[in-house]
């Protein structure tokens, strides 16, 4: 992926210099809540079986703990990425990493777990909901008008989606992304 191809994207997805702007707001507003975001995040991942099962261990299909608590730390990480929207070559080059990460090219090397060894796609686009709809309490923390936080919420929105369009790269057969 180019930085001119993530520009296409952004157009596509009407993400602006506003909504960076919006995104590096809600950083402020975020980082004192991160731990406590994730635990609603969890609370969601770990109380769906089919979404758990991912984190689980072949050997005897048991949510692997160290795992889970790696995985956490990088989440609360890109929490805090996503919301200095830099959005350079490193920042891209790192999501289709991420992408590996969720994808059997990848996914648990990083740890070096022997956990489920793919996430299948339809997860994906279909958790973009639960994340953005979950922040948005969070948003409103720090006294912005109703209005601020819908327009750093509609910054996660497609700040969101631009990132799980490009985790989505390797589940695509080459050429076709």
């Amino acid at each position: 992926m180019t930085l001119e191809e993530l520009e296409l994207l952004k157009k596509t997805v009407l993400f602006t210099d506003e909504d960076a702007h919006w995104l590096r707001v809600s950083r402020d507003v975020l980082a004192p809540h991160v731990e406590e975001l994730l635990d609603v995040w969890y609370g969601f991942v770990g109380s769906n079986p089919h979404l758990l099962h991912y984190f689980t261990r072949v050997s005897d299909r048991q949510p692997d703990a160290n795992y889970l608590a790696a995985v956490r730390k990088r989440f609360g990480q890109w929490v805090l990425d996503t919301a200095a929207a830099n959005y350079d070559q490193a920042w891209l080059d790192y999501q289709i990493e991420i992408g590996r990460r969720h994808h059997r090219s990848g996914k648990n090397r990083t740890d070096g777990v022997a956990a489920v060894e793919h996430i299948h796609y339809r997860y994906l686009p279909t958790l973009i909901y639960p994340i953005v709809a979950t922040l948005k309490p969070f948003l409103g923390r720090k006294g912005h008008s109703a209005e601020e936080v819908d327009k750093m919420w509609q910054a996660w929105l497609k700040s969101v989606i631009l990132q799980i369009t490009l985790w989505s790269y390797p589940y695509v057969k080459e050429g076709d992304f």
